[in-house]
């Protein structure tokens, strides 16, 4: 399976590597020494231009070379692979670590779908310093959650306070007064916008929140 290029940080690239007083030569002549990898000099340039990016393999060689670690090398890790490239591990040593077959981890992966239980959960977020928010962002749950907030603060709240802490290493006791604060607060902008029906601006408030109800959520989780 084809997998995209992980978000390259190449202005790091660059910047580490002047300071180890390197030339693109230099790096190059590392990646097929130490790696044996066929990268030429105007490669290593490209990828510090932007145009273009390392793959997997490549990334983590570069990293070796530059002696640095593979999260220096990354813009903004999001999806689970980008956290375990950065983390400088392979599929088969994250799997150990998180008690998942290596071949069910890598399928899980490939589709950017988590379906690991509450103690791999655990164990996944341990070993890639996870936070809730990040967390649910890498293993495919934000549309999910999206979804339960959406019904929770437009309907019956309370129906949904254990749908949203099934799917968080959050508590109850902490997901129940956000929910009722969103649905506080959604329901007042409805109301409100709902007195500017002759100016056509009836339920703008409404949608609005509604289709940023994650950043709500989490502002409320984790402020």
């Amino acid at each position: 399976m084809h997998h995209p290029s992980p978000p390259f940080d190449a202005p790091a690239a660059r910047r580490l590597r002047l300071g180890l007083g390197m030339a693109p030569d230099h790096v190059a002549y590392g990646l097929r020494a130490q790696y044996g990898l066929l990268v030429g000099p105007e490669t290593v340039a490209a990828w510090e231009r932007g145009t273009l990016a390392p793959s997997e393999r490549e990334l983590t060689a570069l990293a070796g070379v530059l002696w640095c670690s593979p999260a220096d090398l990354i813009a903004v890790a999001s999806t689970l692979r980008e956290h375990r490239m950065a983390h400088g591990l392979s599929v088969e040593e994250l799997a150990r670590l998180v008690g998942v077959a290596a071949h069910a981890y890598r399928r899980m992966e490939d589709e950017g779908r988590w379906r690991g239980t509450e103690r791999q959960t655990a164990a996944l977020a341990e070993v890639l310093g996870l936070g809730p928010r990040a967390l649910i962002t890498a293993t495919g749950g934000d549309e999910r959650l999206a979804e339960l907030l959406r019904d929770a603060v437009t309907t019956r709240w309370q129906a949904y306070v254990k749908p949203v802490a099934r799917m968080l290493p959050v508590s109850r006791r902490v997901v129940e007064p956000v929910l009722a604060r969103m649905h506080a607060e959604y329901h007042a902008r409805m109301a409100a916008t709902s007195s500017w029906g002759a100016s056509g601006s009836t339920g703008d408030e409404g949608r609005a929140y509604l289709d940023s109800v994650n950043d709500h959520f989490w502002a409320a989780v984790e402020p």
